[in-house]
């Protein structure tokens, strides 16, 4: 079983790429690349590059679970 390096938010990195989006998350790769295709999800898109903002990730969670602020 894989262990998640990550323990809470704050553990996370200033922007994540897509492997440690799929950490993360829990999701595979694949599902991690559709996901940043997704319009609204707060994915930066730079040359070759993906780049998840840690905030926007984060607020994107919450408003998609209809979590508060």
């Amino acid at each position: 079983m894989k262990r998640n390096k990550f323990k809470s938010y704050d553990d996370l990195p200033l922007m994540l790429s897509v492997p440690e989006l799929t950490d993360v998350l829990g999701i595979s790769r694949a599902s991690a690349y559709e996901l940043v295709k997704i319009k609204g999800f707060p994915a930066l898109h730079i040359g070759n590059r993906i780049l998840i903002p840690k905030e926007e990730l984060i607020a994107w969670i919450r408003r998609s679970t209809g979590g508060k602020k």
